[in-house]
């Protein structure tokens, strides 16, 4: 790990990072659906479904799912979470939002679904996120920031994933991801990953080393 003069992670940092991870693995969810409207995008027509575990939720997990979408088959379902500043804005410095937009391209073809997820920031929030961002101007990768801000380097749970796709009445997916973590999380779940396709984006000179860092610091498969 790359530490900056005067940032310093302690004990009690890393225990308090392992029993927020134990705790999020231990945590369940209670979303349900709470509105869904057809929405016509660049890629086809989707029925948008909000959920949360309640009606005055100004945030809620989405579902994006296509008019040919068929439950009783294998469906292509992509998980995404919220990035602001790639999904929005656009922003070079990841490859958020054009993992997105590729997703709603080949989901669209295939009548399959994108979850939305709001975990921004791999879970951290956005003010986390740019502190963070901060950080890795000064030299650290996207863990080590994390790490300093004394944060985990990956907060984000996928047990919303699994609730929402329950609720579709979908049994067997193809996974559109690039995150062993995602397939793990399928893991004796009633949901069938039957295969994982895999979800590449050129990278470019403001990406680059964020894309490594995540294929030999997080083991994403690219």
């Amino acid at each position: 790990m790359l530490f900056l003069p005067g940032l310093t992670i302690n004990t009690g940092i890393i225990n308090g990072l392992i029993i927020m991870i134990m705790a999020k693995k231990a945590r369940s969810t209670h979303i349900v659906e709470q509105a869904e409207a057809l929405i016509p995008t660049p890629w086809g027509l989707f029925r948008m479904i909000a959920f949360s575990e309640g009606r005055d939720d100004w945030m809620p997990h989405l579902a994006m799912v296509h008019e040919n979408f068929d439950p009783s088959k294998p469906v292509l379902t992509r998980i995404h979470s919220e990035c602001i500043t790639g999904d929005l804005f656009g922003s070079r410095r990841c490859d958020c939002g054009e993992q997105l937009h590729k997703s709603m391209e080949m989901t669209a073809a295939q009548g399959g679904v994108v979850l939305y997820l709001r975990q921004e920031g791999r879970g951290i929030g956005i003010i986390n996120k740019l502190e963070a961002y901060n950080l890795q101007d000064k030299g650290l990768n996207t863990i080590d920031a994390n790490l300093h801000l004394g944060l985990e380097v990956d907060a984000r749970q996928y047990g919303i994933a699994l609730d929402m796709l329950q609720s579709l009445g979908i049994e067997a997916i193809h996974l559109l991801t690039n995150n062993p973590e995602k397939i793990e999380a399928f893991e004796h779940s009633p949901v069938e990953v039957l295969s994982r396709q895999a979800l590449i984006i050129e990278p470019n000179d403001d990406n680059r080393e964020y894309l490594k860092t995540k294929e030999t610091g997080m083991g994403h498969l690219f």
